[in-house]
């Protein structure tokens, strides 16, 4: 049975027109659907009951289930969805005074292996469908009872591996029918692919961008993140370069350090090289420590130190506080496994 929530507002209204109703209908019902975000055809209580039935009969709304919730201590809350294939994803809320934060996945595993994330030991399951990626918002704003009001896509998988369903979800919530997300007020995070970059710049929908490097050399970052021998650090920064930004607009480089590996003095002035003249800030994130990868969190005197090194070369350099780390919801320690998926444990060599 098909999922409205895959649809798009214009394929919405094929559809209803295939069942004989006027244009009006699919207004309605992406309304009921994306702005309300009601779950059974019988609460469209504007529609006829005909159409209800006939809809009921053809479509389904949704396919997921909150299997578990958890709740840190710091007020994050991590949702263990499963799909209707029986894999599983995990989406997180993070609550930051009035604003509300939800990390969504894209995937079920992921196939990069970038060694720090606990996402890489699942290896790749499946891509998700536009439904399912904004149906993990709805599911979200559901269970806080309140407006979503930043959108990071962040959670399990590479989005821009997942392309065109994640371009189609884009499109579904940032209409000004539906959840009317600003697309300044949504984060796509992506590992380095240099083609999808491209093609997103091209596109009518674009929302904010986010670069995991994580390293100031090529040599580090193959080891940390596979993906940079088919795309280096020189050919990604180009491709970022030419990214067409909005006036005030500027990309995020999200670097994750991990000690002894990326966290020197030297990486800090490199990084600041690297990234000068573009329109950007950097997140760094001292790695959330999961039993799977060999790293380290650095010392709080380690990072405090590459912060103001960073900084004081002229870098805007922000320090992520980790959130809900003590239920494995930081950045990095997704992966909801099924129990019979087995554990891979993420190597290092040696030299490093």
């Amino acid at each position: 049975m098909r999922d409205v929530l895959d649809l798009t507002k214009d394929e919405l209204g094929g559809l209803l027109a295939e069942m004989g109703e006027k244009r009006f209908r699919a207004d309605q019902v992406f309304q009921w659907l994306h702005a309300r975000g009601v779950r059974g055809w019988e609460e469209m209580t504007d529609l006829p009951k005909a159409l209800r039935e006939k809809l009921a009969a053809e479509a389904r709304i949704g396919s997921l289930t909150v299997d578990t919730v958890q709740t840190s201590t710091d007020g994050t809350q991590k949702l263990r969805i499963r799909t209707h294939d029986g894999k599983f994803i995990e989406s997180v809320l993070i609550p930051d005074g009035d604003k509300l934060t939800q990390c969504i996945s894209s995937q079920v595993g992921c196939a990069l292996d970038c060694r720090f994330c606990a996402t890489a030991t699942l290896g790749f399951g499946r891509n998700l469908t536009a439904g399912e990626i904004v149906e993990q918002v709805y599911l979200g704003r559901a269970l806080a009872g309140r407006r979503i009001s930043n959108l990071v896509y962040m959670g399990m998988g590479e989005p821009l591996h997942n392309y065109a369903q994640v371009v189609r979800s884009l499109r579904i919530l940032t209409h000004d029918l539906g959840a009317n997300f600003s697309h300044r007020r949504i984060t796509v995070s992506t590992a380095g692919l240099v083609a999808g970059i491209e093609k997103l710049g091209r596109e009518d929908v674009r929302p904010n961008l986010a670069i995991s490097l994580n390293a100031t050399t090529d040599e580090t970052r193959d080891e940390v993140m596979p993906i940079n021998k088919k795309w280096n650090i020189g050919k990604l920064l180009a491709a970022i370069r030419a990214y067409p930004l909005e006036r005030r607009r500027r990309v995020t480089f999200e670097y994750v350090l991990l000690a002894g590996v990326n966290d020197a003095p030297e990486d800090a002035a490199r990084l600041s090289r690297l990234l000068r003249g573009l329109p950007c800030k950097v997140n760094l994130i001292p790695w959330n420590p999961h039993p799977l990868a060999p790293y380290r969190r650095p010392s709080p005197e380690a990072i405090d130190a590459f912060q103001n090194e960073v900084k004081r070369l002229g870098l805007p350099a922000y320090l992520r506080t980790p959130r809900g780390d003590d239920i494995d919801a930081a950045c990095g320690q997704l992966a909801a496994r099924d129990e019979s998926q087995p554990l891979v444990r993420l190597g290092r060599r040696a030299s490093v």
